[in-house]
C-alpha cells in the first residue's frame, strides 16, 4: 500500500512541478528579475502567482501547483514505512 501511496504523491508532486515551471517560464518572459526573484524567493513565486501572472489558463495553473504540492506532498508522507513516520508513526507518541 505504500508503494501506491508513494506513486500517487510523485504524480502530483510532478504536477505541481510543471505548473511551477509554467509560472516560472512567465516570470522569465515578463523580465529578468522577476524570473530570478521567482526562482530564488519562494514567497515571491506565491505573489507573483496571485497578482502579475497572466494566462489563459491561469486558475488551473494555482491550483496545480498549490494543491498538486499539498496533495502529494501528504500522499508522501501516507506512503513512507510505518517506522518511520508514515501512517504507523504516531503510536510512538
Amino acid at each position: 500500500m505504500e508503494m501506491a501511496f508513494m506513486g500517487l504523491g510523485s504524480i502530483f508532486c510532478l504536477v505541481s512541478l510543471v505548473c511551477n515551471i509554467v509560472v516560472l517560464i512567465h516570470a522569465f518572459k515578463a523580465s529578468t528579475g522577476q524570473g530570478f526573484m521567482c526562482l530564488c524567493i519562494p514567497c515571491y513565486s506565491l505573489y507573483y502567482m496571485f497578482t502579475k501572472f497572466e494566462h489563459p489558463k491561469k486558475g488551473l495553473v494555482i491550483g496545480g501547483s498549490l494543491g498538486g504540492s499539498i496533495i502529494g506532498n501528504v500522499f508522501m508522507r501516507l506512503g513512507q514505512p510505518s517506522g518511520t513516520g508514515g501512517r504507523g508513526g504516531f503510536n510512538n507518541m
